[in-house]
């Protein structure tokens, strides 16, 4: 039986999640009349057009059948990013902050795709209600518009299962609940009580009440967007370590987290991703702490390697330090490190560690078998076999990943930007990491990137934080038939 593709659901839908847009836009709008900054009028004017762009998109969508089909939910997750940013630029654009249309549209995007680089040259100029929309972004990114969306959707008689389904990352996803908006509730739940958690934190250990709330809006999220212009490197140790921690739980699978809140820790102690995921920050951060020490002789050291080690894994970007000044095999390393991510279900980027996992327990268990032919050795995460699906699964982002990191290194360098800088930019895109190496290196500004490359890089982002096959899917000629 074949079905026309629903596309009055679709406009229902992201009328109701543009009107949620306007909602968080009217959290700024109150900043800066708040600060009594001029920039207030770009603010009602910007929140006016979401509000009744949001109305139109409800009305196109009126009488829309109550299902969102497979198709519908990939539509949905795909575009949802594009229409935020298309909406959020528009205070960037319309204050003057960014009179480019093509630098308005970068910043946006790195906000909602969590990928906190930016073509603000200089970020502590901006208005309070700018600086927070910064970070708003990648709050509301972070987590994940669909995941918000998943809650509230159920109170306008739409379901959310293949929405939960198509944006959640990593290779599996688990209910919290029977019922897909409890388990979202429960994440976000968790989400705002930890920004919470550290926004206070940061304001007890020294940290200004408005920037405690940015920072904490973007470390919880894994974005990294900063309200200075070297990141974190001009607060105290006390600030660094707090932050550090809470990229490290952030990175975690918000499943766990919700387990080990609920007095379950044994869930997290016997998780192989998280031991996977945490592992690797600490062995990281061991190799950068020790050889920074060894080049310098200072204890800082410590807190500089396992800050930037975190940073990296957990893509989120701060800087605690300028890694590029240090000796080549370290800033080598966290180049390398830009590839991992975070655990699947987290707010992380990058490729996720049941991927590499998997991937690692594959390659090790084919060795066995060239020795052993005849031998059935199965390949186990978490105490369970990983049939042949999933394998072909990973495989296939494997091979995706590397070709996207490869087409669009060779784009940067038809820009005219060199290879190695070109190959840390595709890489730190696709990962939503942010910082990159030589030129932009640690300090995470892209102003100088080409025009050209720009709308390429912003493609790139929202690829990785999509997780490749939704947006590839977009260009099945499949998912378009009935």
């Amino acid at each position: 039986m074949t079905r026309t593709f629903n596309w009055r659901i679709v406009f229902k839908t992201m009328g109701v999640l543009t009107t949620l847009e306007a909602f968080f836009m009217l959290i700024p709008t109150l900043t800066a009349w708040w600060y009594d900054e001029p920039d207030l009028g770009t603010w009602v004017v910007s929140s006016a057009i979401t509000w009744l762009s949001s109305w139109w998109m409800l009305l196109a969508g009126r009488r829309a059948e109550r299902r969102v089909g497979e198709r519908e939910g990939y539509v949905i997750v795909a575009t949802v990013w594009v229409v935020y940013s298309i909406f959020g630029l528009l205070p960037f654009w319309l204050s003057g902050a960014l009179p480019s249309l093509t630098d308005a549209w970068y910043e946006t995007m790195a906000g909602f795709t969590t990928t906190g680089s930016t073509v603000f040259t200089d970020v502590a100029a901006q208005s309070h209600s700018i600086l927070l929309w910064r970070a708003l972004m990648q709050w509301i990114g972070g987590m994940g518009i669909i995941v918000l969306s998943v809650a509230i959707l159920p109170m306008f008689g739409l379901g959310g299962m293949q929405l939960y389904s198509a944006e959640v990352t990593g290779v599996s996803y688990e209910k919290l609940s029977p019922r897909i908006a409890d388990t979202a509730k429960h994440m976000w739940i968790t989400y705002i009580g930890l920004t919470i958690a550290e926004g206070v934190l940061l304001w007890l250990f020294g940290m200004g009440k408005f920037d405690a709330v940015c920072h904490s809006l973007a470390t919880i999220s894994t974005g990294g967007f900063a309200t200075h212009n070297d990141s974190v490197i001009g607060f105290g140790p006390a600030i660094q370590w707090i932050i550090m921690i809470f990229m490290l739980l952030s990175g975690i699978n918000f499943t766990q987290l919700i387990y080990l809140f609920r007095g379950k820790p044994q869930r997290i102690v016997h998780d192989e991703e998280t031991r996977w995921y945490t592992g690797a920050c600490v062995v990281a951060g061991l190799v950068l702490a020790t050889g920074l020490f060894i080049y310098t002789g200072q204890w800082n050291s410590i807190r500089y390697g396992f800050f930037t080690a975190v940073a990296t894994v957990t893509s989120t970007g701060f800087v605690a330090a300028d890694y590029m000044i240090w000796p080549p095999v370290l800033w080598v390393i966290v180049f390398f490190l830009m590839f991992t991510g975070g655990a699947s279900g987290s707010t992380a980027g990058g490729i996720k560690w049941v991927r590499i996992g998997i991937f690692a327990k594959s390659a090790l268990t084919e060795i066995k078998r060239r020795i052993h032919p005849n031998a059935v050795i199965p390949v186990r995460f978490n105490g369970r076999t990983i049939n042949d699906s999933t394998k072909i699964n990973i495989m296939a982002f494997m091979f995706f990943y590397i070709l996207i990191i490869g087409l669009a290194t060779l784009w940067f360098c038809g820009c005219g930007i060199g290879f190695d800088e070109a190959f840390g930019i595709a890489v730190s895109m696709i990962g939503n990491v942010g910082v990159s190496i030589g030129q932009w290196g640690s300090s995470g500004c892209y102003a100088a990137l080409p025009v050209a490359a720009k709308w390429v890089a912003t493609f790139v982002m929202l690829i990785g934080r999509l997780e490749i096959f939704t947006v590839l899917l977009l260009f099945s000629r499949a998912l378009w038939k009935k």
